[in-house]
């Protein structure tokens, strides 16, 4: 019995040093809204927030779901419709060489100020939660190594209040893909703490192939300014608006 006993405790202990181990990133997605949002309206199908199957952030070709479920990198291990309210569909992949865990949340378009405020109080280290992948216990929210924040920047419209005050002293690394993100999001960004691994200096298209591009280099453990540059390289890629200009659009640090 002392002998099973051992082992049940050994195992678990294994366990919680092994999920201990495991890094998260949590992506907050406001879907794209002609309706709801200051935005320069797309066509219908794709601007509708309420429905995140053709979305243009979410179900379209460069949309979050769609490029990394295509992405030979990543792994979809789960999909959830309508968490809450809020949020219409939530993700996990898994990264196939790393083993790093994204989990993606598609908020309902009319609620880009909530989205806001989630990501805003989660990367003051606030609102964490858990999750299990098999025997996995995974950390999101606030208790994720990596937050990232995909929309209409809404900030440009509308202030925003929340429990930004860091409760710890924990510093959350996030990358914040909305037009003029630096400007909008600093005085926020310094009252949680966080760091800007990487965000914009101008306009912009939130499209998943720049967040996957830097992600490639947070896993690698590259230097921030590694990480912009592989952020840029893929915005001229996809957009072919020129090297410089990419390089400076997206940016790090304050």
């Amino acid at each position: 019995m002392k002998i099973l006993l051992l082992f049940l405790v050994f195992g678990a202990h294994m366990l919680s040093a092994a999920t201990k181990d495991v890094k998260t990133i949590h992506v907050y997605v406001a879907l794209c809204d002609n309706v709801n949002q200051g935005i320069a309206p797309v066509p219908e199908q794709i601007g509708n927030g309420q429905n995140p199957f053709h979305n243009l952030y979410w179900g379209a070709g460069y949309g979050l779901k769609t490029y990394f479920k295509k992405s030979k990198d990543w792994s979809l291990i789960r999909i959830v419709k309508d968490v809450d309210s809020l949020i219409l569909e939530r993700v996990l992949f898994k990264h196939k060489k790393s083993g790093t865990y994204l989990l993606a949340d598609a908020y309902d378009g009319a609620y880009i100020k909530q989205t806001t405020i989630d990501f805003l109080e989660a990367s003051a280290g606030r609102n964490g939660f858990q999750i299990n992948d098999g025997d996995t216990q995974l950390c999101f929210g606030g208790d994720a190594n990596l937050l990232s924040y995909i929309g209409h920047n809404g900030l440009m419209e509308f202030d925003v209040n929340g429990a930004f005050s860091q409760p710890s002293t924990n510093k959350i690394e996030t990358i914040i893909l909305a037009c003029y993100s630096k400007h909008y999001f600093s005085k926020y960004l310094k009252q949680t703490n966080a760091i800007p691994l990487l965000w914009t200096s101008h306009l912009m298209a939130p499209e998943a192939y720049t967040l996957k591009y830097a992600i490639d280099g947070w896993i690698n453990k590259e230097k921030n300014t590694k990480i912009a540059e592989r952020a840029a390289l893929a915005y001229h890629k996809y957009q072919r608006c020129g090297i410089n200009a990419a390089r400076k659009l997206l940016v790090t640090g304050f």
